[in-house]
């Protein structure tokens, strides 16, 4: 009676088990490129430099 089966009853949980790997792939991609497990960060950085006057040029005399 199995003389004609050739094993090809692995090959539907292959393809579910190849399903769920690419569904997890695909989900962890959008977490990490899309930003969802990173927080997003906003540095405000206000840097004010003194008023500096140019020195005196000397009066050719």
């Amino acid at each position: 009676m199995a003389d004609g089966n050739s094993g090809g009853g692995n090959s539907g949980l292959a393809f579910v088990v190849g399903g769920l790997l690419v569904l997890v792939v695909v989900i962890g991609a959008f977490l990490i490129f899309g930003g969802g497990l990173t927080q997003k960060k906003q540095v405000d950085v206000n840097i004010k430099a003194p008023d500096i006057q140019a020195p005196k040029l000397p009066s050719g005399g």
